[in-house]
Order: C-alpha cells, then sequence, then structure tokens
C-alpha cells in the first residue's frame, strides 16, 4: 500500500492507497513544528484509528511546502517502517514542463494531476488551501501560469484576529448575499466575496487562454465553493495528493 504525505502550511495530509478509488486519509496539524522523535512518536499510533497496520505500507512518497518540517518528517517515517521514503518536488520527472525554479510542490502535483487524469483541453486547477492559487496548465503540459492570493481561512483568521467584535463564523452559504446580523454579514463576505473573485479569475484565465478551461477545485475549503457556481467542473481535495502519487509511480523504478 502506497502512503502519500503532503505536508502543507497548515496541515498535514496522510492518504494511504488500498486503489486508486479506496483512499484512507487523515490530516494533522503542521503547527508548532515538531523534531524527529516528535514526529515519530505522533506517527507510530496513527495507522490504528484506520483500520491499517504499519506493515501494510510498502511505499511512501512525500511532497512538502514547508523545507523545516521535511526532513524529519521523512526521518521519522523511515524509522517506523525501516525503509526510506520518496521525496518528489518541482524537479520530479513527469511530462509537465514549467519554467520556474519556484514552484511549489503543491502547485507541481496540482499540474501533474491535471494532466495524468482524465481531463482534457487546457485546465486551471483552483487550490483552497493556506493560499488560494490559480494554476492554468495547456493540454499538452506545459504550465501557462499561476495566481497566487491570500487563501480563504487564513483571511479570516486575519479578520477575526485584528478585530476586537468580530466573531470566528462558521464559513457556509448565508440565507442572503446582504446579512441582517455579524455572522451573516461575514459570512456573505467570505463566501459570496471570495466566490466573486474566483469566478472574476476563472474568466479572465480562460479571455487569456482562448477558450474555456476546465476547471478543478481541491483544498480544505474547496467543496464549500463548488455548488455555488457553475464556473468549477469538479472538485476533488485529493487532488494534490493524487499528483504526489502519480509522481511516485513515474519515478519509482529509477530509485530502486
Amino acid at each position: 500500500m502506497l502512503l502519500a504525505v503532503n505536508i502543507g502550511n497548515t496541515n498535514i495530509r496522510f492518504a494511504a492507497f488500498r486503489s486508486e478509488t479506496d483512499i484512507i486519509t487523515w490530516t494533522i496539524n503542521s503547527k508548532p513544528p515538531r523534531t524527529e522523535s516528535e514526529f515519530f512518536a505522533k506517527f507510530s499510533n496513527m495507522y490504528e484509528p484506520f483500520g491499517i497496520s504499519k506493515d501494510d505500507i510498502t511505499d511512501i512518497v512525500i511532497g512538502s511546502v514547508v523545507p523545516p518540517l521535511t526532513l524529519n518528517v521523512k526521518k521519522a517515517l523511515r524509522k517506523i517502517h525501516h525503509f526510506t521514503p520518496m521525496i518528489v518536488d518541482r524537479n520530479t520527472p513527469s511530462a509537465i514542463v514549467h519554467t520556474s525554479n519556484q514552484m511549489g510542490t503543491d502547485l507541481y502535483a496540482n499540474a501533474v494531476a491535471a494532466h495524468y487524469q482524465d481531463y482534457h483541453g487546457k485546465k486551471i486547477v483552483i487550490d483552497f488551501g493556506t493560499a488560494l492559487t490559480f494554476l492554468g496548465i495547456n493540454d499538452d503540459g506545459t504550465v501557462g501560469g499561476v495566481v497566487i492570493a491570500p487563501g480563504i481561512i487564513t483571511a479570516l483568521n486575519s479578520l477575526v484576529g485584528e478585530t476586537a467584535q468580530l466573531p470566528n463564523i462558521e464559513l457556509k452559504e448565508p440565507k442572503s448575499v446582504l446579512g441582517t446580523d455579524t455572522e451573516s454579514c461575514m459570512q456573505s463576505g467570505m463566501v459570496y466575496g471570495f466566490l466573486s473573485m474566483v469566478e472574476g479569475m476563472i474568466d479572465r484565465i480562460n479571455e487569456e487562454a482562448g477558450e474555456k478551461c476546465f476547471v478543478i477545485s481541491t483544498g480544505g475549503v474547496g467543496g464549500v465553493y463548488k455548488p455555488l457556481t457553475t464556473k468549477i467542473d469538479a472538485d476533488d481535495r485529493l487532488h494534490t495528493i493524487k499528483g504526489l502519487k502519480i509522481l511516485y509511480e513515474l519515478n519509482k523504478d529509477s530509485i530502486k
């Protein structure tokens, strides 16, 4: 069984692939930073609640956008499983063509997943993560470019943290655009406000691309926005980690 690990700024997501469609997934917080020993203690018992034995895991792939955590996670997993995980990044070989020496592993994995799965034509991948990103990719695997904006939860936490009277709210669709109390006012801003930006960015990217792109959303809150618009064609919260799996499959023979 392959274990794919996506180390993000907010969460570390694990996905154990029993098959292409039978995927067991869970997350832990990325913060505070932990040592190798702390990760070892935390990871040692993480499989049991999901009915997985550590011996079921035969391969591990890690993608990370948090360099200080990468090595400690790798060492902890190696200590548990007694083999070395594969670490992938923007330089891991695939059919994706990009010219950036700054592309994050998550963006690269999103491009890989969009290209190798059953999506056709030009594509836009919207990642509703710690940052809100839009990645444009052509049908031949060439990356057209990226947009980076503040993530929705990041913006909400900043709004609540920097004001004296605004509360934490549940991120859900309000009953109307114009709110009648603080909670619904904030929900409208966070949901409809960001949705308007997302729809506007899709239109702008389509115009620049010269065609209607196929739009895939992923990330923690992508499922909140997909039902509210016809401009997002598919939502897959595991899109990024599927990209890590594909990178592993493309390169596993080269490391054995």
